[in-house]
């Protein structure tokens, strides 16, 4: 390939990434450095070598010099840019946010030059159909196709997509796992292709066929509470028990029902326990997650919320992918990962965004029937115990936007955005953040689930044997387990000689021996 290109650039150091020797930068990333869009670039570049060498990484794939896209300035941009798309779609997959993109970057008279350049071919018709969905009409005079088999949009080898439904005029299969309004798309890594393969939640159903039914009804009402506990305090707060408690009723019934404005809204309400200082519903004002500067007391955002004047068109998209993928075969896990992370980045609302985020999932995977048995997957409570890495999945979406987010700090020291950004909360590669629930997933399944299911077994063992022992009454045995736990199966000083003072010295070694055999062996 000639030094002289529209937009691959021979490059070893590229947006930050240094790459093992000199490559010719190509796809999505050549599009977006060399029309300069406001975007961020993908997670993962493809790049291709000078030579016969190819390599693998987490931020780059590099393909051999075979794979050279054809880019001379000896053909017209479009053409060159048609050679790029196609390479794209081969090897990354499609990047929502590039198409939109690129319909607003050319004419319409460009565009439709674009795609009848190989009008039959199937990456032709995949763009052409990609363009028009995203611009909501037809481009000037390309005709209908005929005698043609259907092509899906996804290549379901690259990326997870729904069963779909055809496009006569495109003939394409549109098999995108969202609407127009809301589209994240999840990319096929070997970790998430794994856990569905594993098929963690039929692993779960196993384990607890194997319980008492008993058993299982007091775990999930344990595991409600400390997930409801969990939720408020990746917060940074420390509810009231019976603010708790009510939170963990609502999650007890996630997936009872349809999701909608007004139920986004009720949900709000049950989170909120004092809303007469702040506005309840969708915001009309901006909003961000941050710090402030503890002089002038301006913004420091981490994250800025999705502007209000575009919170209506986000919810609409949101809510009819939500029953696209809902009822559709798309697994669970992966439908909540968009949900619910896709619903805490547009941030609709004032205060109450983490935990119905949250909630979300609860209620995706409910309604899927990936939660039987009336008992939880206690999410919150395993991202509390990996919450760096929830962190960083979060940021991981945030950070790289607030470089294409120009705000104005407003007179209430609040942002107002003034560029336009709806495409950054409707497209975005929700991979790294399906990852991470599956592993809250499988962690809640292989640890936090046994574990209190453990813990209640051993715990009426005990009961029984004091019970039968010193008829002792239950809440005085609740106590009596705390106070234990507390001192590693040895009673304080304290608790002998108050709460306890009824037991005889033997009868307190004959107990934490029981203890120690039960709990702790």
């Amino acid at each position: 390939m000639a030094q002289n290109t529209h937009f691959s650039t021979l490059t070893r150091v590229f947006n930050g990434i240094t790459l093992p020797e000199e490559c010719w930068i190509s796809g999505y990333a050549a599009i977006i450095n060399k029309l300069q869009l406001a975007i961020p670039f993908p997670n993962k570049i493809v790049v291709v070598n000078t030579k016969s060498t190819a390599q693998e990484t987490e931020i780059f794939s590099m393909l051999q010099n075979a794979y050279q896209v054809e880019d001379k300035t000896s053909i017209d941009e479009i053409q060159a840019l048609y050679h790029h798309l196609v390479f794209a779609l081969k090897y990354e997959g499609i990047n929502l946010l590039v198409f939109s993109k690129i319909a607003k970057h050319y004419s319409l008279q460009q565009l439709a030059t674009l795609v009848t350049l190989e009008p039959s071919g199937q990456y032709s018709r995949r763009i052409w159909f990609l363009l028009e969905w995203i611009l909501g009409t037809e481009l000037p005079n390309v005709p209908n196709l005929t005698r043609k088999t259907y092509v899906a949009v996804v290549d379901t080898k690259l990326q997870f997509a729904v069963e779909g439904v055809k496009s006569q005029r495109h003939l394409v299969i549109n098999n995108l796992p969202g609407t127009v309004n809301f589209c994240p798309l999840i990319h096929k890594t070997k970790k998430l292709t794994d856990y569905i393969e594993k098929n963690v939640t039929a692993q779960n159903n196993n384990f607890l066929s194997k319980i008492q039914k008993e058993v299982i009804q007091r775990a999930s009402a344990f595991l409600l509470l400390k997930d409801s506990k969990a939720s408020f305090t990746i917060e940074g707060e420390s509810p009231k028990s019976k603010r708790a408690a009510r939170w963990g009723q609502a999650i007890g019934q996630a997936g009872a029902k349809k999701l909608s404005h007004e139920e986004l809204e009720r949900l709000q309400q049950i989170v909120i326990e004092n809303p007469r200082l702040m506005k309840m519903g969708y915001r009309d004002e901006g909003g961000y997650i941050g710090e402030r500067d503890r002089d002038t007391f301006s913004p420091l955002p981490d994250h800025i919320s999705a502007k209000q004047d575009d919170i209506t068109t986000l919810m609409n998209g949101w809510l009819q992918t939500s029953e696209l993928l809902i009822n559709s075969d798309y697994d669970a896990v992966l439908a909540a990962t968009s949900l619910a992370f896709g619903f805490v980045f547009i941030h609709p609302f004032v205060d109450g965004n983490g935990r119905i985020h949250r909630y979300l999932i609860h209620h995706v995977l409910a309604v899927k029937n990936s939660t039987p048995q009336g008992i939880i997957f206690p999410v919150s409570a395993s991202i509390l115990d990996h919450i760096q890495e929830y962190r960083k999945v979060l940021e991981a979406y945030s950070l790289p936007l607030l470089d294409y987010i120009e705000w104005k700090e407003t007179e209430k020291h609040n942002v107002n955005v003034t560029n336009e950004t709806i495409d950054l909360y409707r497209y975005f590669d929700a991979t790294k953040q399906a990852e991470f629930l599956f592993d809250c997933v499988n962690d809640t399944i292989e640890r936090i689930i046994p574990e209190e299911v453990d813990y209640l077994v051993k715990y009426d063992e005990f009961k029984t044997f004091l019970d039968n022992n010193l008829e002792m009454p239950d809440d005085m045995v609740a106590l009596l387990v705390r106070f234990l736990e507390q001192g590693n199966g040895t009673l304080s000083k304290r608790a002998k000689e108050k709460e306890f003072e009824a037991l005889t010295a033997e009868e307190i070694n004959t107990i934490e021996e029981q203890y120690k055999l039960i709990f702790l062996s």
